[in-house]
C-alpha cells in the first residue's frame, strides 16, 4: 500500500532564517493506540494515530523531556525521554516500535532548499520486524541497497515525475512491496518510510512525506 501526507497536514512553518527549530511527531508503531505528547509538561500534539504525523511546531532549541501517553491518560508513561534540539534545525520525531515497547527515533530534515530542478529522495525503514532491502525503480535501477530496521539512507535526487519504487529483499528480486504513482515534485525533498509488519497484521506499506522547505 501507498500513503502520502496531504499539505493539510503539514503546515509550512519553516524557514531557514529564523531563530526557532521545528518537530514533527510520527507515529510508526504498528500497533500503537493514539497518543498524547508533552514536552517539558506541556501538551504538544493529541490523540495521534498510527501512521499520522502532526503538524511542523516551531520550538526553542534545548533540551526537552518527552512524555508519551495513551491518549487520554497522564500516568505511567509508555515513553519518558529525553532530548537535545539544537538551533536551526527541523527534526522528525518517530514513535517505533511494538506497543507497548516502543522508543522515540529523531530524523533530522534539511534546513536549505534545492533549487536545480530535481526531486530528492531517502528511505526510512520503521517496520520492527523487517529484513534489509533495496528500493528499486520499476525500470530495475537500484536507488537504495541494504537498509535494514532504522536504517536511514542519503539523499538521491531524480528527475521529478511518477514514479513506482519496488522494495525487495536485499540483492534479490524477492518483492516485499510495490509503492505505486509517487509524484515527485521539483525542487522537493521527500522521506519514504516503511511502517507496518511484514507478513503480519498491519501489513507493511509505504509513506511518502513531503518535508517542505
Amino acid at each position: 500500500m501507498f500513503y502520502c501526507p496531504s499539505a493539510d497536514m503539514t503546515d509550512y512553518y519553516y524557514r531557514a532564517n529564523q531563530i526557532n527549530s521545528y518537530i514533527r511527531i510520527f507515529n510508526a508503531s504498528p500497533n500503537s493506540p493514539a497518543l498524547d505528547i508533552y514536552a517539558n509538561g506541556n501538551l504538544i500534539v493529541t490523540n495521534l494515530a498510527y501512521k499520522e504525523f502532526s503538524q511542523y511546531i516551531p520550538v526553542p532549541p534545548g533540551n526537552y523531556n518527552i512524555k508519551v501517553y495513551p491518549s487520554g491518560q497522564t500516568t505511567n508513561p509508555v515513553i519518558d525521554s529525553n532530548i537535545n534540539i539544537p538551533a536551526n534545525t527541523v527534526f522528525n520525531i518517530a514513535i517505533i516500535g511494538t506497543f507497548p515497547n516502543i522508543s522515540l527515533y529523531t530524523i533530522q530534515e534539511p534546513t536549505t532548499a534545492q533549487n536545480f530542478g530535481r526531486a530528492c529522495i531517502r528511505f526510512i525503514n520503521l517496520s520492527p520486524n523487517s529484513p534489509a532491502v533495496d528500493i528499486k525503480l520499476s525500470d530495475g535501477t537500484k536507488v537504495f541497497r541494504n537498509v535494514g530496521y532504522k536504517g536511514i539512507t542519503d539523499y538521491a535526487c531524480i528527475p521529478p515525475g511518477t514514479y513506482t519504487f519496488i522494495i525487495t529483499l536485499t540483492d534479490t528480486e524477492d518483492i516485499v512491496l510495490t509503492v505505486s504513482n509517487v509524484n515527485l515534485e521539483p525542487n522537493t525533498y521527500y522521506t519514504i518510510y516503511t511502517v507496518g509488519l511484514t507478513g503480519k497484521s498491519p501489513a507493511l506499506e509505504a509513506i511518502v512525506a513531503p518535508e517542505p522547505r
